[in-house]
């Protein structure tokens, strides 16, 4: 059996929603293994003089926990 957990994170990017998603599972990726899925729960953007200048993503990304194995000890 394995057991999944769900992070929820917000990432922003200046190139689109896409690379904002990229980016999101990237930075998760240096502390958390085993990423499976994400989830883009919400996006909008920020517009400064009629243009679109940051792209951001609220998201759910999902990773599988490894299973705590005994440890062994030396005798």
């Amino acid at each position: 059996m394995s057991v999944i957990k769900v992070l929820e994170l917000m990432s922003s990017s200046e190139k689109s929603w896409e690379d904002a998603a990229a980016q999101a599972v990237s930075e998760a990726g240096r502390t958390v293994k085993n990423i499976r899925s994400i989830y883009i729960q919400d996006h909008s953007a920020v517009v400064r003089s009629n243009k679109i200048t940051e792209y951001r993503i609220n998201a759910k990304v999902s990773f599988e926990v490894s299973p705590n194995l005994p440890v062994k000890t030396k005798k």
